[in-house]
C-alpha cells in the first residue's frame, strides 16, 4: 500500500509542476478596497487549495480520533465482561457431570449414549 501512495504523491507533484510551469503568469488579486496583491497563479491556485483542504483535514482527524476512542471504548468493555464472566462461572468439563436426580450415589453420566 506504500508504494501506491508513494506513487500518487509523485504524480500529483509533476502534476503540480507541470501546471506550474505552463501557468507562470502575474495576476492582480484585489482583496479589499486599496489593498491590491500581485501574485503567480500557481500560488493563488495551491492556495486556494490548502485552504480548502485543511478545514475538510481537521474534520476527517477529528471523526477519526472520535471512532478510535469508541472502538477503544468498546474493546475494553467486551474485555472486562469476558474477564468478570470467566471469573464467576467455573469452567465444566464434559465427563464432570454427575446425575443426582436417582438420590442414590452420585454417578457419572454419560454424555453420549449409544
Amino acid at each position: 500500500m506504500q508504494i501506491v501512495r508513494t506513487i500518487l504523491w509523485v504524480m500529483l507533484a509533476c502534476a503540480i509542476m507541470l501546471f506550474s510551469f505552463l501557468n507562470w503568469n502575474p495576476v492582480e488579486i484585489t482583496l479589499w478596497d486599496g489593498f491590491l496583491v500581485e501574485t503567480k497563479v500557481p500560488a493563488l491556485v495551491i492556495l486556494a487549495f490548502l485552504l480548502g483542504l485543511f478545514p475538510m483535514w481537521l474534520y476527517h482527524r477529528s471523526v477519526k480520533w472520535g471512532l478510535d476512542r469508541r472502538i477503544r471504548s468498546l474493546e475494553n468493555s467486551i474485555k472486562s465482561a469476558a474477564l468478570a464472566r470467566s471469573r464467576d462461572e467455573p469452567v465444566d468439563k464434559p465427563g464432570d457431570k454427575l446425575a443426582d436426580k436417582s438420590g442414590d450415589a452420585l454417578t457419572p453420566v454419560d454424555e453420549n449414549p449409544a
